[in-house]
């Protein structure tokens, strides 16, 4: 079966029409229509030909189709479904999958529900939801495949250019002071960014991750619509492709959203050292935003703040939340961490949770009496503070998350914070022990092991913490 490539407007208005036959409703862009019709949505690319895609041969959008297909599958088994083709019946017009030339090629989808974006969602988004999304993602990153890119450099040169020349309507002032303090942190990063690419942390990412790309399907987090288009945009360290993520959640005003999502996925990941590469991820999402704003005709500077911002250094300070089990220390600290700088906010280092990933296992994997001896904890104590002094060092602020029964343990928080000169805090939580073990017995699906028994054998242990802010957690 030959197949014929006509001029592209011809073919692709009879295929338009086709399509369109059937259809309930038409969702376009620039690069594609979406045609949805009861449980299906058929998706077929323009015929167009733009600095950064090239659809305009029917070669190239059957080859684009296949590998968008391919792809997506890696995350939406269940919502790609295949290729069709639309030949030329002998009628002389098109058919399904028939005998004749291929005229186009379109994916078919399942249909999702409207309203499943995960930016249609209202806000703030459920806790529960954005650890599972942090665990997706991770998920997907850690199984997608070790590619070589060529690196943020030409992405940031590009965005530079592209903001310099939307001024105006932007400021060309602020245009150059960002762009200058972009160019500033990737030369300072830049060592670290050769050092996570020969490690294997540059890999076929998503590239497009943002809240319009993520479905909420029975109310799981699943992504899809991946570039398919472009290797360089997707070729890319898996924070990077992650920040977009992030950036869209503090764009739409979800500080403590970025902050819970980058703190789940650096738990479950343990890509600590990538911590310090976040701020200069977000902006560079954000500067293409802006830029891209522009070309659509939104002129929306909010990216360009929000990208300034993002690379404002914070001032790093310790901050340790202690008491028994229940008293709301992780509720308290994932309350605290988006308000320090910079984006996306403290490093919450929880003692369950590193527990759980010394011993090999997901944070809410339960682990027997053994793992909780005193040798254990003093194990995970200390990786905790290790932990911490990197990411002191690197500018960002920490929140230690762990029971602290002990004053030797509370004492060796504090030290760490002097011997950085950074400012520290200890914040001891009470409550009666009717409230705690209410909250422990209705505890569900959390890193903490801990029940009623734990907590009448930690109120045993627990040194007096006179020392620390005394806080009524009941």
């Amino acid at each position: 079966m030959a197949e014929a490539d006509p001029p592209r407007e011809a073919v692709q208005a009879e295929a338009v029409a086709f399509l369109a036959r059937d259809a309930e409703a038409v969702i376009s862009t620039h690069i594609s229509r979406v045609y949805l019709a009861e449980d299906v949505a058929l998706k077929l690319k323009r015929a167009v030909h733009l600095p950064y895609v090239d659809y305009s041969s029917l070669a190239a959008r059957k080859q684009f189709c296949e590998r968008e297909l391919e792809l997506n599958r890696r995350t939406a088994p269940d919502l790609y479904r295949r290729v069709r083709v639309l030949t030329r019946a002998a009628s002389g017009g098109l058919e399904w999958n028939g005998p004749g030339v291929p005229v186009e090629y379109v994916l078919e989808m399942r249909r999702f529900p409207d309203g499943a974006l995960l930016a249609a969602q209202p806000l703030p988004l459920a806790p529960g939801i954005l650890r599972e999304l942090a665990d997706t993602i991770a998920a997907f990153h850690a199984q997608a495949e070790i590619v070589s890119g060529a690196g943020l450099a030409p992405v940031i040169e590009g965005n530079a250019a592209q903001l310099c020349a939307a001024c105006p309507p932007f400021d060309a002032e602020a245009v150059a002071a960002l762009n200058a303090a972009v160019r500033a942190a990737y030369a300072l990063h830049a060592p670290l960014l050769a050092r996570r690419a020969k490690a294997g942390k540059v890999r076929r990412c998503h590239g497009d991750l943002h809240m319009g790309n993520i479905l909420l399907l029975e109310g799981r987090p699943v992504l899809f619509d991946c570039i398919e288009f472009s290797e360089e945009f997707a070729r890319i360290d898996v924070l990077y492709d992650l920040a977009f993520l992030l950036m869209d959640l503090l764009h739409r005003g979800d500080k403590a959203g970025a902050a819970l999502v980058a703190n789940r996925y650096l738990d479950v990941s343990a890509d600590e050292e990538g911590l310090v590469l976040l701020p200069l991820f977000i902006a560079v999402r954000a500067c293409i935003r802006a830029h891209v704003s522009v070309a659509q005709g939104l002129v929306n500077a909010d990216y360009l703040t929000l990208a300034a911002t993002a690379l404002r250094p914070g001032q790093p300070c310790l901050l340790a939340v202690g008491g028994c089990s229940g008293t709301g220390k992780s509720t308290l600290a994932a309350k605290l961490a988006p308000d320090f700088s910079p984006y996306p906010g403290a490093r919450v280092v929880r003692s369950d949770v590193l527990r759980k990933r010394l011993a090999g296992v997901a944070p809410e994997t339960r682990l027997p009496e053994s793992a909780y001896t005193r040798e254990a904890s003093a194990r995970v104590y200390a990786h905790m503070l290790t932990l911490a002094e990197a990411d002191l060092r690197a500018g960002y602020s920490v929140i230690l998350d762990a029971a602290f029964l002990r004053r030797a343990e509370r004492d060796e928080a504090a030290a760490l914070a002097v011997r950085l000169n950074v400012p520290f805090q200890g914040h001891w939580l009470d409550a009666p022990d009717a409230v705690l073990e209410a909250r422990l017995t209705a505890r569900r699906n959390d890193a903490s092991d801990a029940g009623v028994e734990v907590l009448r054998a930690q109120r045993r242990l627990a040194e007096p913490a006179a020392e620390w802010r005394q806080v009524l957690a009941g």
